[in-house]
């Protein structure tokens, strides 16, 4: 059975004393899956984080680096893209409470362990270009026809056509009316 989640990101930091540590992380499949995340599908990605601990907060520099799996924005189809964070955590040790905000993480002094499962699946997300496409050429060539744009031609005659169906009298007023028509037939149809 495989570990949880959180678990898998946690680091007991009780019982350490004041100097730097580091900790190796893998991501798979099993991060996405558990926030339910719609961008990504899966992926591996390796995570280093550096913890210097003192007596009232843990500072970590946190790397990400590998690849996810997400849908190109152009073809649709699955595309690998590569992830390469840097980031910095102060964790404070208080028992005054603030909230996260991505960059400040506060836990209660009696706490054992930082869980750094959010953070890391938070850098992931927020690494991810905003155009999430395969490199020029590797898209699915057949995807890519059914979503051509339009030439000039295409538009001229198309712009042409209904200009035509302006000058013959049909209007938009008349389209909607024929759908609404269509809808209540429809309906109509349904009960029956």
């Amino acid at each position: 059975m495989e570990m949880d989640v959180e678990k898998r990101y946690s680091i007991e930091y009780k019982g350490l004393k004041n100097s730097t540590f580091d900790f190796d992380f893998e991501v798979d499949d099993a991060l996405f899956t558990h926030y339910e995340s719609r961008d990504i599908k899966g992926g591996e990605c390796r995570v280093r984080a550096t913890m210097l601990k003192n007596d009232s907060q843990l500072d970590f520099d946190i790397t990400i680096k590998g690849s996810v799996v997400c849908e190109c924005d152009r073809c649709l189809e699955d595309c690998s893209i590569e992830i390469d964070y840097a980031g910095h955590l102060v964790v404070r040790l208080s028992d005054e409470q603030g909230e996260y905000d991505g960059e400040v993480m506060w836990l209660s002094p009696a706490e054992n362990e930082v869980n750094l499962t959010q953070y890391i699946y938070e850098s992931i997300v927020l690494s991810l270009p905003y155009q999430r496409v395969h490199p020029e050429g590797e898209c699915n060539p057949d995807m890519i026809a059914r979503f051509s744009v339009v030439s000039e031609e295409e538009f001229e005659a198309i712009e042409s056509r209904a200009e035509a169906d302006e000058k013959s009298g049909i209007t938009k007023g008349d389209f909607n009316k024929l759908a609404a028509l269509k809808a209540q037939l429809e309906g109509e149809v349904e009960e029956n």
